[in-house]
């Protein structure tokens, strides 16, 4: 693990960076790859002393900050509550990868039997139709005119919805309910 130090008003001792880095060495377990990187900030002021650390592993960004009179135990703190986000994030990548089905349970076996199933056909939403009153024959004129294959209109005469399809043989089909 790499470690970068920043002190604000205040000079980063070699006792300071040993007890950092003591801490990070009881979460190696955590971080088993030498990827993670820590940068400490640390702060002074008046009498408030500020620890903050960032760390970046496996495209993470963890962040803790604590404030105490006692420098270490700022430190501490902080490094204790990089330690719950880690736990926490590991445990959910851990969750994730065991999580997943194994290809093995669901697979078939290659025995050349293997056909695949067509797929159902698909309900897609072309657009909503205006319903208006009109006669069959002005529905037949309107849809000679237009390119669609079908006209929705109410019965101007029964008020009863109906259906004007073109057919493949150039006349006009009518569905009533």
């Amino acid at each position: 693990m790499n470690f970068e130090y920043t002190g604000r008003h205040v000079e980063v001792t070699p006792t300071l960076r040993r007890h950092v880095e003591d801490h990070f060495k009881k979460l190696e377990h955590i971080f088993n790859d030498t990827t993670a990187r820590a940068h400490v900030i640390i702060e002074v002021e008046k009498n408030r002393q500020i620890g903050e650390v960032i760390l970046n592993w496996r495209e993470h960004t963890l962040t803790a900050k604590d404030t105490n009179a006692d420098m270490y135990l700022a430190l501490t703190r902080a490094i204790a509550k990089i330690e719950k986000q880690a736990l926490k994030l590991k445990k959910k990548m851990i969750d994730r990868k065991q999580g997943a089905m194994p290809t093995a349970s669901f697979a078939p076996q290659p025995d050349g039997g293997v056909e695949a199933s067509p797929r159902p056909p698909r309900i897609i939403n072309a657009r909503r139709y205006t319903v208006k009153p009109m006669t069959a024959e002005e529905a037949a004129l309107r849809l000679s005119d237009e390119s669609d294959q079908f006209l929705v209109f109410r019965d101007a005469d029964t008020n009863r919805l109906g259906v004007l399809y073109k057919r493949k043989d150039g006349n006009y089909g009518l569905i009533e309910p």
